[in-house]
């Protein structure tokens, strides 16, 4: 019996990165009655697809689909799936499955599931098939990481896409280390991620000061919310001037020559800061007193359970949230792979799958 195939953008090499993906069919998992299957309409473009198909943190498995910020229409339903049926507009980020029985998964921190975290591309599911992204006509996932999007009819695909992964991996921490009213978070880097911090923030009722090495997107930021803006390259006595100021920071940055200590400096006695950015190599080394003498946090998160995307969207939904979009037709995706490397997202390139827009907002 032949395999079923799907078509979409691969990647066959590490020149994939530089915008050379190929259109050709590919084999996605086989199906399970527990699986969705989506007709893509949107799919964000993350900077870790792009870093995967340069084989930044590993060697990659050529040949595969990147792409983890997913919308469509759901298309066929197993047996098993609940919540969803055929039509629904749904969504699917980074993760795609998990073992579903550790103490983690039933305590909605799936993404920390020791046993099985299977990511949406380049990773394996249960059965052993390759896990296949978005960059694609259609998709095939676990339905328990399907997101039914009917709940939130105010936002649009094209500025939801980028949320399930970006937005929750800013949202995640933002809850979890409890910013709100009277606090000041600090956001380090002022990108795709950042820009998600400082809308969130704001939106949580914190406030946002954005840490960057130049001013060059000050007068986005402060559009966005942020109350304050750290040049580093223009201040050079940032790191006292601005000395235990912040409650939290959440540090996008993924240089291994970043200032961490002066980073850490940065926060209030008990503060925490939340590593978001992931370097090839290791962290820089940092005095061991600027935790033990404060009480300070340095800790990390993988981006978000399905319950938190859950929660953000609802508040995108009620509060208006948009996510700086820069649409690209899918078609067109390694000009959109160009445009990225030229760092041109301002702040999330979305690809936009037109023939498949008829009934989507």
């Amino acid at each position: 019996m032949a395999k079923e195939t799907f078509n979409g953008w691969v990647g066959k090499d590490l020149s994939s990165a530089d915008g050379n993906l190929v259109w050709e069919a590919f084999t996605p998992k086989a199906w399970e009655e527990t699986d969705v299957d989506i007709e893509v309409t949107h799919c964000g473009m993350c900077g870790t697809d792009l870093h995967t198909l340069k084989g930044g943190w590993h060697e990659p498995e050529f040949p595969y689909v990147v792409g983890h910020e997913i919308v469509g229409r759901a298309v066929r339903v197993g047996s098993q799936v609940t919540g969803i049926k055929v039509g629904d507009r749904v969504g699917v980020g980074a993760q795609s499955d998990s073992c579903l029985d550790c103490n983690l998964c039933k305590t909605d921190n799936e993404s920390y599931c020791p046993n099985n975290f299977v990511q949406t591309y380049d990773m394996r599911h249960k059965n052993g098939d390759r896990s296949m992204g978005g960059y694609a006509d259609h998709a095939r996932v676990p339905g328990h990481f399907a997101i039914n999007l009917t709940p939130y009819p105010n936002v649009s695909s094209e500025i939801l896409a980028p949320m399930l992964c970006g937005g929750v991996t800013m949202f995640s921490p933002l809850k979890r280390y409890g910013a709100g009213p009277g606090k000041k978070v600090g956001i380090i880097g002022f990108g795709g991620l950042g820009h998600f911090g400082v809308m969130f923030a704001k939106a949580l009722g914190a406030e946002a000061v954005v840490i960057s090495r130049s001013r060059s997107k000050e007068d986005d930021a402060f559009k966005l919310g942020a109350t304050k803006f750290i040049a580093t390259k223009d201040e050079p006595d940032w790191a006292t001037k601005y000395e235990k100021t912040l409650d939290l920071i959440l540090n996008t940055v993924d240089s291994t020559d970043m200032p961490l200590q002066e980073y850490l400096g940065l926060l209030t006695p008990m503060g925490t800061l939340v590593q978001l950015g992931a370097p090839d190599g290791n962290l820089p080394g940092f005095n061991v007193f600027s935790l033990l003498m404060t009480n300070r946090n340095l800790t990390g998160t993988c981006i978000g359970s399905r319950k938190e995307i859950r929660e953000m969207l609802q508040l995108v939904n009620d509060q208006g949230l948009k996510t700086w979009a820069n649409p690209f037709p899918m078609s067109q995706v390694n000009e959109a792979i160009k445009a990225f490397n030229r760092s041109e997202a301002r702040y999330r390139i979305v690809l936009v799958n037109e023939k498949h827009l008829q009934q989507d907002n």
